[in-house]
């Protein structure tokens, strides 16, 4: 397969100088992402604690979308990063096509469910009104309209899998600015516009995703001529789905293992108190400013690990790796120290006005203490994930989020309950569960890059 002329700068620009380039832009926007999350909450927090609850209790059903539309889109741009490596445009439009196809399917599950069964889904949790009326409120919208979210993450996909990670950060910033603006505006209704509460949340939430994807949209067809984008005389092509999905199903399977383990926290924290599940979902919201660059250097590292992968590169995938593990391990670190020193402000911002004994600050502070010891190890384990899904082995990477989340940390977390009747002993679960995942991840990588890079090094020395 003939290459063309000019090769995409994944393949010639300095490794350490093309990581920075892909990977900055989106850390960026996933910071603003994260800033959003919080504001969110923050917001809610100020209607009163069954409001936050309720949005705390949410995030296992948003978690699940987020992984059906991320999964989707990490085969898409696995696949497409690979193709466009091997020089393969017909292979490269055809990915992207059968990915917007995947992501329209997706997305219509997620309406359906949310339209049926969101009251449901509280009613299970707790039988506290205010919580159950609330959540009612807040998942129909959030899912039933969708659409916005699976379309953004598809479109930002095709963009990051080109290389054009500046467009992505300036999509998913106007989608996250417009959320941030219509938060207070829809929660209390200000000016013209009506008193929501939790619900104006979740419009202010599905706004910006619906604009994020308009923006995506408008850069692939501009600005992104690599993909051409056309269904007409579309058809499923089979083959091209099951290569998206033999990356991109173990990804989504391993994402939504997290909603498993969020649902299964919150049974085990409420029978403490109620007060135990806002804390953990604070602790969510606050994790995600160090968590989501940390997920953005490995959106960037993907495609070109990909791509050097398919244009036979070792020495280049060799160095994004290297790379892409110490800067992770530096941004773990200072997240680390951050929960260590400053853990009661951090909390303060979510305490409502009928939390007067502080009981959020009481029980998060030694949580945030706690948890933050697994971040020191993380850096390594997420992007061993994100190496193992570049390189076509998405299985090894749900191994290890089965051993962290399901296999070590849910069970850890009911004995250290059951053994020791105490709400601090019960975070312990994740530091232990961590220490098991990384050392998986450590001979994971080991195998894979004998099987994988060791031998392009000897076919380069032929």
């Amino acid at each position: 397969m003939e290459r063309p002329e000019s090769e995409n700068k994944m393949g010639v620009m300095p490794v350490n100088r093309l990581l920075l380039n892909m990977a900055i832009p989106i850390m960026i926007s996933m910071l603003v992402q994260a800033l959003y999350n919080v504001v969110d909450s923050y917001f809610v927090s100020k209607v009163s604690q069954d409001a936050l609850n309720a949005v705390s209790l949410a995030f296992p059903v948003q978690n699940l979308m987020i992984a059906v539309s991320v999964g989707t889109g990490v085969g898409v741009n696995a696949l497409l990063a690979r193709s466009l490596g091997q020089g393969d445009r017909e292979k490269v439009n055809r990915s992207a096509v059968n990915g917007l196809f995947l992501a329209a399917l997706s997305c219509l599950a997620f309406v359906a469910l949310g339209l049926a069964c969101s009251r449901l889904f509280y009613a299970v949790q707790t039988d506290i009104p205010g919580i159950v009326d609330y959540g009612e409120d807040y998942l129909t919208i959030v899912c039933g309209l969708s659409m916005g979210l699976f379309g953004a993450v598809t479109m930002e996909r095709l963009l990051q899998a080109t290389g054009r990670t500046f467009y992505t950060m300036i999509a998913q910033a106007a989608g996250a600015l417009t959320n941030i603006i219509l938060d207070p505006i829809l929660i209390f209704g200000l000016g013209p516009f009506p008193r929501m509460e939790v619900a104006g949340a979740a419009l202010a939430t599905v706004i910006g995703q619906f604009l994020g994807c308009c923006v995506s949209i408008f850069f692939n067809a501009t600005r992104n001529p690599d993909i051409k984008i056309s269904f007409r005389g579309f058809r499923p092509h089979g083959p091209t789905i099951r290569e998206i999905y033999s990356v991109g199903l173990p990804s989504i399977v391993m994402q939504s293992i997290g909603s498993v383990m969020v649902f299964g926290m919150n049974q085990i924290l409420i029978a403490f108190t109620d007060t135990a599940t806002a804390v953990f979902g604070v602790y969510f919201k606050l994790q995600s400013f160090f968590f989501m660059p940390v997920f953005g250097l490995c959106n960037g590292m993907v495609p070109i690990v990909a791509y050097n992968y398919g244009a036979r590169k070792p020495d280049r995938i060799a160095k994004t790796i290297k790379l892409s593990v110490m800067y992770a391990t530096i941004l773990m670190a200072v997240g680390f120290a951050v929960f260590q020193i400053f853990p009661a402000p951090l909390l303060d911002m979510f305490r409502s006005e009928e939390d007067a004994a502080g009981n959020l600050i009481a029980i998060g502070v030694p949580a945030l203490r706690i948890i933050s010891f697994s971040w020191l190890l993380a850096g390594f384990g997420i992007v061993s994930s994100s190496v193992f899904q570049a390189l076509d082995h998405g299985v090894l990477s749900l191994i290890s989020s089965l051993v962290r989340q399901l296999i070590v940390l849910l069970p850890a977390a009911f004995l250290l309950a059951r053994l020791f009747q105490n709400l601090d002993t019960v975070w312990l679960a994740f530091p232990i569960a961590e220490l098991f995942s990384c050392t998986l991840c450590a001979v994971f990588m080991r195998r894979v890059y004998r099987r994988d890079i060791l031998p392009l090094r000897a076919q380069a020395a032929e």
